[in-house]
């Protein structure tokens, strides 16, 4: 697709961000579009949060921060999901908080855990699972019953996920701290599968203008094959019929649909349509002259500029019995 480079350059230093980024979004969304998510960009998000019922029962939890003074809204499809229009203090700084009675926890970023639908009783592995907050929200999911094997690399964000689970009153959780491209050395073969792949933030815009210089396309291309070996390593480890959530809050589909594109070369593994019917359909035909499997089409986007959120992507998968 041509783009004119008059309006790449206008665009960028307008809204400050590095010109390949635009002209890359042009490619994507046409003029008017990019516009729109450009401007959402802009925009503060609305804060929310996710009601820890391991902690506390959701309607105890709701008549409590009502007569705090907060006001909240029910996120619709989200369980436990909740929008705070009114906040007479930090959310941060209550007792409830370290109480474990709620998680700050994106909108978007609520959705993989749904989406994966954990049981009571299973083995489910976090693949990339600091600093917890979708450890947790599987475990309230499964109701503390079965196991989380949550896996993370980096010794700092480790000691966040654990002070987390312990927050929150995870005790069907275990922690390692190792590479997850490694993990088939485990010998462990889980029900279900969540990797919410390490990524460049691209859809963190709207909390983290730095994003807009702070990421090359060499950036990008280097975290896609991060991506590709762990989602390999996340289907070694499943089990036949077993189900693997990807996500990550990217933009580039080098991150997204490229990567579900590589997985699918597997002969094993296929996408599912996912009970979540919001956002946008992802990338399915051809994008940046790679042309990519028709069944992509199931998995999800979600926009500022859509859906009031964080970018996102977010796709289901099944092995094979």
């Amino acid at each position: 697709m041509s783009v004119d480079e008059g309006l790449v350059k206008e665009l960028a230093g307008k809204y400050r961000y590095l010109k390949y980024m635009i002209k890359r979004y042009l490619e994507m969304f046409g003029k008017e579009e990019t516009v729109q998510f450009l401007e959402a960009n802009e925009q503060r998000l609305m804060p929310t949060l996710r009601c820890n019922t391991l902690r506390i029962d959701e309607e105890d939890f709701v008549n409590l921060f009502t007569k705090k003074g907060f006001i909240l809204e029910k996120i619709p499809r989200i369980a436990y999901g909740y929008r705070v229009f009114k906040i007479p203090f930090p959310l941060g700084a209550t007792n409830e908080y370290l109480l474990g009675f709620y998680f700050l926890q994106s909108e978007a970023s609520m959705i993989p855990v749904q989406v994966l639908d954990p049981k009571p009783g299973e083995i489910v592995i976090d693949l990339a699972a600091a600093p917890g907050a979708k450890t947790t929200q599987i475990a309230q999911f499964m109701k503390n019953k079965g196991v989380i094997i949550g896996i993370d690399i980096n010794r700092k964000r480790t000691k966040s996920l654990r002070s987390n689970l312990s927050r929150c009153g995870v005790y069907n959780a275990l922690i390692i701290r190792m590479d997850g491209r490694q993990i088939s050395g485990l010998g462990i073969q889980a029900d279900k599968v969540l990797l919410d792949a390490p990524c460049t933030g691209e859809g963190l815009i709207p909390r983290d203008p730095t994003r807009k210089t702070s990421r090359e396309l060499k950036d990008i291309l280097y975290v896609s094959e991060l991506q590709k070996s762990l989602i390999d390593a996340a289907v070694a480890c499943l089990k036949p019929g077993g189900s693997l959530v990807y996500s990550t809050c990217a933009i580039a589909p080098e991150e997204n649909e490229f990567v579900i594109d590589h997985a699918l070369k597997n002969e094993d593994i296929h996408v599912r349509k996912m009970d979540f019917n919001g956002g946008s359909p992802a990338f399915s035909d051809v994008i940046f002259e790679t042309t990519l499997h028709p069944s992509i089409k199931e998995a999800r986007r979600l926009y500022p500029h859509k859906d009031g959120t964080e970018g996102f992507f977010i796709c289901k998968l099944q092995k094979d019995s």
